[in-house]
């Protein structure tokens, strides 16, 4: 009778799997989610250049209220304003 009542009180593998295959399943379900990255993946983004040669990735909303400083501008000039920049 004391061993039966050792068996129902201590944690077997047979009990323990069924937890540890549920804990693996809850971030397949999305649970750990958060709001606030969806949001800023549901806006669009465009790569740009800066003056320096990297690369930057802008928001088009913002690009949308931009101001355009020279709209056809030709190899050499872009390459002057690169090399001025540096």
């Amino acid at each position: 009778m004391n061993e039966s009542a050792n068996n129902k009180k201590s944690l077997t593998r047979r009990g323990f799997l069924p937890l540890l295959g549920g804990g693996l399943l809850l971030p397949a379900l999305g649970l750990g989610k958060s709001n606030s990255k969806n949001t800023e993946d549901s806006e669009e983004h465009q790569i740009l250049l800066r003056p320096d040669g990297t690369t930057v990735k802008v928001r088009k909303s913002v690009i949308e209220k931009s101001n355009v400083v020279e709209k056809n501008i030709s190899n050499q000039s872009l390459l002057s304003w690169l090399k001025t920049k540096k």
